[in-house]
């Protein structure tokens, strides 16, 4: 997805609500900013990165003790899902795995990327 407030290519990102596991953040996410339902099949990734605070604005709000944010990864099987793009997004690729990494900034979605990829070609799909 192309963000509209920054002009660079990353997946579908953003924060969990108190309370709210990570699966569940990613699924509301990917509704909010895509249109993929909630019910389609999600894959958690063991790919993990931590992101400065400085990348969000509101991070002034925050306490001051907060450093650093976890970020959790996940596939989502959005065979037949018609994408209906947020506000956050100008536009989204489906491309080989060569053409969405050339084009992705954050080297942690890059890293998921490639586990995705293996997960798919053995089969092993930690389904959520």
């Amino acid at each position: 997805m192309r963000r509209s407030d920054a002009d660079y290519w990353q997946g579908i990102a953003g924060g969990g609500e108190v309370g709210e596991a990570p699966p569940v953040a990613a699924k509301r996410e990917a509704e909010e900013e895509a249109g993929i339902p909630q019910s389609a099949p999600y894959c958690r990734l063991d790919s993990m990165a931590s992101v400065s605070v400085r990348h969000f604005p509101a991070h002034r709000f925050w306490t001051e003790h907060r450093y650093v944010i976890p970020e959790y990864c996940f596939g989502v099987d959005a065979t037949g899902v018609g994408i209906a793009l947020s506000d956050e997004h100008t536009e989204f690729l489906w491309g080989s795995h060569d053409t969405v990494r050339d084009r992705l900034h954050w080297d942690s979605n890059i890293t998921a990327l490639w586990e995705l990829a293996e997960r798919l070609a053995k089969g092993d799909l930690n389904l959520v």
